[in-house]
């Protein structure tokens, strides 16, 4: 009986060896063919550190300052009030108030001219890594707050799927006296839509005139009153009054910031993406003039 065991089991060993190895067969011919026609599942399920691997060739290099500068600039345009003019305007003041109708003029130029507006990260990713831009990029920004702002120039911008950005200067949110100014629900509505949030200082005091206690009053609160406002990170910051000087960077950098935008004045050598430049729409330009202006500008 015992012999008659010991043959029955050695004859079973091999058989079930030949069906576990063919199931194993089975399996890896199942895996290779999921692998050529997904490739994607089969690099996802590979080790961890040949995943960390793939990931890190893929990580980009940011480029040098001479590489930022040597790209083209894009024109990006700065707005402040959106208004008919009061006789109590002065004549300097014409320059920074936008009559309705000619901001309405300006906007239907830009997409009439095949303009397309982009933001701050996508310029970024343009200048740091050389990402595409679509073509006849353009800029639109929007520097204290104003409500017009919101109440003209971004339905203004809604009706070419325009976008736009905002910067806040935190001290005028929700006032509303002789100059009106954007509520925090309606900075929040702005970012929602897909508008650029940026920070503009407390008070617009010129950043030359900073003493150790003004970057926390001056950018560190109100950048994180913007943030609690939006619920995103400010990573975009403009100089009041488009003055700026070297002393001002590092601390931008400090406290997070990827790029600052002035005005038209030239830009750092080292420091290309904290000095971006722009100009300002003046009151006083036709859409033509604006757009002779965008063209000898950038």
């Amino acid at each position: 009986m015992k012999q008659l065991t010991k043959r029955i089991l050695s004859l079973a060993l091999p058989a079930t060896i030949l069906i576990a190895s063919c199931g194993e067969s089975k399996k890896s011919s199942q895996a290779t063919a999921a692998a050529t026609e997904n490739p994607a599942t089969a690099t996802t399920e590979g080790s961890g550190s040949e995943q960390q691997q793939a990931g890190a060739s893929k990580e980009r290099v940011a480029a040098d300052a001479k590489t930022i500068l040597a790209r083209k600039q894009v024109p990006i345009l700065c707005y402040h009030q959106i208004r008919d003019w009061r006789s109590s305007d002065s004549q300097t003041a014409k320059d920074y108030i936008t009559p309705v109708a000619t901001f309405k003029s300006h906007m239907k130029m830009l997409a009439d001219s095949g303009y397309h507006t982009v933001l701050p990260e996508q310029l970024y990713n343009y200048l740091v890594y050389g990402d595409a831009l679509p073509s006849k990029p353009v800029m639109i920004t929007f520097d204290d707050t104003d409500l017009d702002q919101f109440t003209i120039g971004n339905e203004e911008l809604k009706k070419y799927k325009f976008k736009g950005v905002y910067f806040i200067m935190t001290v005028s949110i929700g006032r509303r006296g002789r100059f009106k100014y954007m509520d925090s629900e309606q900075i929040k509505q702005l970012s929602d839509e897909g508008n650029t949030i940026g920070s503009h200082t407390y008070d617009h005091k010129n950043v030359k005139k900073y003493q150790a206690e003004d970057w926390v009053q001056q950018i560190e609160k109100p950048t994180k009153r913007l943030e609690e406002i939006t619920g995103k990170k400010m990573d975009y910051f403009a100089f009041p009054f488009g003055l700026w000087n070297k002393e001002a960077i590092p601390e931008l950098k400090k406290r997070g910031f990827k790029a600052a935008y002035i005005l038209s004045t030239k830009r750092d050598e080292n420091d290309p993406l904290f000095t971006i430049r722009r100009i300002i729409a003046s009151g006083y330009w036709s859409a033509k003039t604006l757009n002779n202006s965008m063209k000898n500008s950038f």
